[in-house]
């Protein structure tokens, strides 16, 4: 599904949690949705999923505006890290729920995940610890199989392994049955393998979008003396340099092959750090 997003702006009071945020999502791919505190990212994913509405702009998922459109959000399954069930609700009858709103829901495959997970059909909501709620909205997003499918921190209270078996599961879903997966979080090193493309926010402002591939292939930390590398660096894209001891090392967007055969040390930036510097007030 083609997701259009045109001068998007969300106003709380005076301040902005989004400002004129434009991009398109063309195709089935996994998206990484970045940024620190604040920058907007849950508000974007409430307006896309038709729970919130704009303050101005225009947003649209195949043309039609998702907001107060059943059409659209049937497709639209959207996942926070906390607050998806009412607490009083057994486990059973949230999966019941959820199947009559999505037309592709795969009860099969919820129960096999309730299964992995230890999770009781008969348990209340508001029995569960942290990590076994975050895995019951976990179950939810991907037996919903609904084309656009968003996780806002998710797995909140899971531990390494539960965590692990949840990106397992999420590949080979998204493997048998292409669709948008949009994903939020802060343990980016542990999930940057997964994205396909990635988006970055800052204060509500969209100041990146690019394919991982790019990213990882073409952003790289390249390290000498300071006269070298500030000649190396003076017609190149600058992300950020620090110097120290009479050295520099500056974070470079562009090809590496250039680097190295100025005789510098090149090394790969991960994708968090890259969030990190791009989110920085200071020269961002």
């Amino acid at each position: 599904m083609k997701i259009e997003v045109k001068h998007i702006c969300k106003k709380y009071n005076s301040n902005y949690a989004l400002n004129n945020v434009s991009f398109t999502l063309k195709e089935p791919k996994i998206y990484g949705l970045l940024g620190r505190n604040g920058a907007g990212k849950t508000t974007f994913m409430e307006i896309l999923a038709g729970h919130n509405l704009q303050t101005s702009g225009e947003i649209f998922i195949d043309g039609e505006s998702p907001f107060d459109n059943r059409n659209i959000t049937k497709k639209v399954c959207l996942i926070k890290e906390g607050g998806n069930f009412h607490k009083d609700s057994k486990i059973k009858q949230v999966l019941r729920t959820y199947s009559l709103f999505y037309p592709k829901w795969d009860n099969e495959l919820a129960i096999e995940l309730l299964a992995h997970y230890k999770l009781s059909l008969n348990a209340k909501v508001k029995t569960l610890s942290k990590g076994m709620e975050s895995a019951l909205g976990i179950i939810v997003a991907l037996a919903s199989k609904a084309e656009i499918t968003i996780f806002d921190e998710p797995y909140i209270g899971l531990d390494a392994a539960a965590r692990k078996k949840f990106y397992e599961i999420l590949l080979e879903e998204y493997e048998s049955e292409k669709r948008t997966i949009i994903f939020s979080t802060h343990l980016i090193d542990e999930v940057s393998l997964l994205f396909e493309e990635v988006l970055i926010l800052q204060a509500g402002e969209l100041v990146l979008q690019e394919g991982a591939d790019t990213l990882r292939d073409q952003t790289y930390a390249v390290t000498g003396s300071v006269a070298s590398v500030q000649s190396f660096i003076t017609s190149k894209k600058v992300i950020q340099k620090k110097e120290l001891a009479g050295m520099m090392n500056a974070y470079v967007f562009g090809d590496p092959q250039e680097a190295i055969a100025a005789g510098l040390k090149v090394e790969g930036v991960p994708i968090q750090e890259l969030m990190i510097y791009l989110t920085e007030k200071e020269g961002a």
